[in-house]
């Protein structure tokens, strides 16, 4: 049993008694495509990963892949996918998976774990990290992907978005620091290389700045971050991500003959952006940028990156998503994108060997049931910030939550497991048991986007009375929407989304009634919410 799970499914610590405790009999979730598109047999869509899966970073070791994705202060975090194919993805691992490892306390949700690099060297996989607000640069290891992984060993030198160069024997991380000289604006970064001792686990000798600011620093380029460095054809080349993580985010290229510079720039750059297109085009996908290459044994290139999919104007709730695309070389140059494209829904396969089809998909419609009959959850079930003791137990197909921190306390971690919401049009639905009987106790379904901003759906005690009651924060100002009385017994609650909106719909026994309908949900948006996470939905509870 993995570390985290033999922690949180002991039944002991702060649990209450079942038969006190709120009790989760299933949880389903049905997800349709927010875009209509025919896929053919030799084609595949995008995203490969829907949902909030931002920052992808891929290797390859033999004929597997590999991708490590941000998780910020989410716990489990940093999840890891395998595939054969490029295309068929299946979760196999959390890169933090015990409380030992990172500790989130007080972190906002989109404060700690940002842009993981995963390599492989000697044996061993390399994950190199920040945790923002909680410790810094970090690397962690392991003799096989899906775990476990080593406590970090903390790295000191400033800035975000480490990545590892394997030159030969020796190792190099590039990252994101401040300039060498005053900053000239706001955004106005660089990217640095230092020697990386891969045995001693240490920085070693002097840094160096490859990049100031961006592409064309008379232009106040802003954000340059996520670098990576690759080989090819006798030159380095260093892609970086640039112009922000909104709208406009882009991938851009530089390269050298030596490894230390100088650098420059590309004659295309951007090689991705979808800055330049129509704003109201129809099924736009937003915000690219983020991206590492990846080469096929047969030599072939492509580029996994981060895209949004608003579902109008620049609202979206699912968070940032994973794309796939092959990457050009054009007179030694590489593009994924030329100017004025738009990102594919669907593209050519790769020409590799197929996976076999995922038990869980991660890109188009699709649908799930827990029922919570196993030992442990699935190893997509989140929370927010690190446990400090157990927050469930799985008992007679039941998810029992424990006694924690109320949604919006940051000094803990909430009684909260969830999923990431993956569609904008999905039907989430539960089933629980729960006798409140003081004012303010619930239990039901949440979608938290943000510790100030999420939903309540569910059971609670109100001005005496047992009911069914939808509240929604929005900024940390907490409104009840909705309520209705409901009688003792198992209630099924059904959360409706369609874009921003949605409906909420309440059964017991055979009676079935709505509770509200069409609810603005946009607070659940970047947009609104701000951050860099996307909507988790799950069960949750707060009794004392």
């Amino acid at each position: 049993m993995r570390p985290l799970l033999a922690l949180l499914l002991t039944g002991t610590g702060t649990l209450a008694a079942a038969s006190e405790a709120p009790r989760f009999s299933r949880f389903s979730y049905d997800g349709r495509a927010q875009q209509r598109v025919t896929v053919g047999p030799d084609q595949y869509r995008n995203p490969i990963l829907s949902g909030y899966y931002p920052d992808p970073s891929i290797t390859r070791v033999g004929d597997d892949y590999y991708l490590v994705l941000s998780s910020f202060a989410h716990f489990p975090g940093l999840p890891i996918f395998h595939s054969k194919d490029l295309v068929a993805w299946t979760q196999i691992g959390n890169a933090i998976d015990r409380p030992d490892q990172l500790d989130f306390t007080n972190m906002r949700t989109s404060q700690a774990v940002f842009a993981p690099d995963i390599s492989f060297h000697d044996g061993l996989f390399y994950i190199v990290n920040t945790c923002v607000e909680c410790g810094g640069n970090y690397v962690i290891t392991a003799k096989s992907p899906a775990g476990p992984w080593s406590n970090p060993t903390w790295l000191p030198f400033e800035g975000i978005d480490p990545s590892i160069l394997w030159e030969g024997d020796r190792a190099y991380i590039v990252n994101n620091r401040a300039p060498s000289e005053p900053a000239r604006y706001d955004g106005h970064r660089a990217i640095w290389i230092q020697e990386f001792d891969w045995r001693a686990r240490k920085m070693t000798g002097p840094s160096t700045q490859l990049i100031n600011g961006g592409v064309d620093l008379s232009k106040k380029p802003v954000w340059i971050e996520g670098p990576h460095i690759l080989r090819k054809d006798g030159y380095y080349y260093l892609t970086a991500a640039e112009g922000g993580t909104s709208v406009n985010h882009s991938q851009v290229v530089f390269r050298s003959k030596t490894l230390l510079g100088p650098y420059l720039p590309g004659p295309r750059n951007p090689i991705l952006t979808q800055r330049d297109l129509d704003p109201a085009r129809p099924d736009p996908i937003t915000s690219t940028g983020h991206a590492k290459f990846v080469q096929t044994p047969k030599g072939d290139w492509y580029a996994t990156f981060l895209g949004t999919r608003p579902y109008a104007g620049d609202y979206y709730n699912i968070g940032r998503e994973t794309f796939l695309l092959p990457v050009t070389w054009t007179d030694g140059w590489p593009v994924i994108l030329p100017h004025g494209t738009p990102v594919p829904l669907v593209a050519p396969r790769p020409n590799l060997p197929r996976s076999p089809a995922p038990a869980l998909p991660t890109s188009g419609a699709f649908a799930y049931v827990d029922e919570f009959d196993g030992r442990t959850l699935a190893l997509p079930w989140i929370g927010v910030r690190t446990p400090r003791a157990p927050l469930y137990t799985l008992s007679d197909g039941n998810l029992v939550l424990g006694r924690a921190t109320r949604i919006g306390d940051r000094s803990g971690a909430p009684a909260f497991v969830a999923r990431r919401q993956q569609h904008h049009r999905a039907t989430i639905s539960t089933t629980l048991r729960f006798a409140p009987d003081r004012d303010g106790e619930r239990a039901g379904l949440v979608a938290m986007q943000s510790d100030d901003n999420y939903l309540f759906f569910g059971v609670t005690w109100l001005a005496g009375k047992r009911v069914v009651a939808l509240y929604t924060g929005d900024a940390g100002k907490e409104r009840l929407v909705a309520s209705a009385p409901v009688r003792t017994g198992p209630v099924t609650l059904t959360m409706e989304a369609n874009g921003g909106q949605m409906s909420f719909t309440v059964a017991t026994g055979a009676a079935t009634r709505s509770l509200a309908r069409d609810v603005d949900v946009r607070f659940l948006s970047t947009n609104v919410a701000g951050g860099f996470v996307g909507t988790l939905i799950g069960p949750y509870a707060w009794y004392r």
